[in-house]
């Protein structure tokens, strides 16, 4: 028989990532409410730059120096301390390459991020779960799930899925309790969302040696598709990024459109804004439903997770949200068959996503 090429057993071990959904089961295309996107798209400097940039047939600039300038600008950091890369799901793939590998253990807590798995089994690390209390990440016991092997902690700060937030004081603690070996991300996706932006994050990082914070432009920045993110950390943590992230890894358009994003802090400002305002609105709405066993979990991002009596009526509400046209993500392979993760729209598309949970739960 003739032998073919086979994965290493930890390859074959992995589950692909599963984005959310667009389209109905019956092939109808749907107001897209399940990847978090920014409704309100992005700055329209950001779209004008995207689309002058005219320099396809070059490489682009590997470091991305104009970008980390400014990045370094608004946030205070010297950009020697900054890394680039394809969204920052390509950093949080190199951090736990370059710290974490076969027989190392890489923790989170359940109901994390669930590309995290993803990232400890491509090395061939353990992922380890920390239990969570009531949907929130639980400082005791992700210390108390710290072993000799344990070398990346993983926390998404607000959470993906259930947009939970830790405060400062308990990622201080979390820090302050892990071992001065073990790598600290802090993946702030959302921190722009927050009244601060995440700022205490970023002082953690600057002032550690064990602490990595990586940002993205897919969220409120809204230049998801162009996949654009950063991360900043001690010296040594940059050195280990840049020498395993990509050649060329941000392209010359995405360089562009990030560049006239981070300079237009207005649009940020007005769309933290208009997300608070419509996300404090739904969440109301679906607190008046609390009789029929709905409960809105507090949110620091851009969604809010509904959860639901039980799993048939999560599966029975989110077909109903899709009759009226929108996609939302049930997440049932993370433990939350009975919740769906509703991202937050325009006023218009939320008010109608409402009626249509009423509607199904018979209110």
């Amino acid at each position: 028989m003739t032998e073919k090429p086979q994965p290493k057993p930890y390859i074959l071990d992995i589950a692909a990532y599963v984005p959310g959904v667009a389209k109905a089961a019956d092939g109808r295309a749907l107001v897209k409410l399940s990847a978090n996107e920014n409704p309100l798209g992005c700055s329209e400097a950001a779209l004008a730059a995207m689309m002058q940039s005219r320099e396809a047939a070059r490489y682009p600039d590997p470091d991305s120096i104009a970008l980390r300038t400014a990045l370094g600008e608004l946030h205070g950091i010297d950009p020697a301390l900054i890394v680039c890369g394809t969204g920052s799901g390509e950093l949080l793939n190199c951090a736990v390459q370059a710290f974490a590998g076969v027989g190392d253990e890489v923790l989170f807590s359940r109901f994390a991020f669930s590309l995290y798995p993803l990232l400890a089994k491509k090395v061939g690390a353990s992922a380890v779960l920390a239990e969570n209390e009531d949907f929130a990440a639980s400082v005791d016991n992700i210390l108390a799930a710290v072993t000799p092997r344990t070398r990346v902690v993983l926390l998404d700060n607000p959470n993906n899925p259930t947009g939970t937030h830790l405060p400062d004081s308990e990622v201080e603690r979390l820090h302050a309790g892990l071992p001065s070996g073990v790598l600290l991300v802090l993946d702030q996706a959302y921190a722009e969302y927050l009244d601060d932006a995440g700022a205490p994050g970023l002082a953690l990082a600057g002032r550690a040696d064990n602490v990595l914070v990586t940002r993205t432009f897919s969220k409120i920045y809204g230049i998801a598709s162009a996949r654009v993110g950063w991360a900043t950390g001690a010296p040594h943590l940059i050195d280990a990024l840049n020498r395993i992230r990509g050649p060329f890894n941000v392209s010359g358009a995405g360089q562009a459109g990030a560049l006239a994003a981070v300079r237009d802090q207005d649009f940020i400002r007005h769309c933290r804004d208009a997300n608070a305002q419509t996300r404090a609105a739904f969440v109301a709405r679906l607190e008046s439903l609390g009789n029929r066993g709905v409960r809105a979990l507090p949110s620091e991002a851009n969604f809010v997770l509904a959860t639901f009596p039980d799993q048939t009526t999560a599966e029975r509400v989110r077909d109903a949200i899709a009759d009226a046209g929108y996609a939302v993500r049930h997440l049932p392979g993370q433990g939350l068959g009975e919740a769906l993760r509703i991202t937050i729209g325009g006023k218009d598309d939320m008010a109608r996503v409402g009626d249509a949970i009423e509607a199904a739960l018979g209110a």
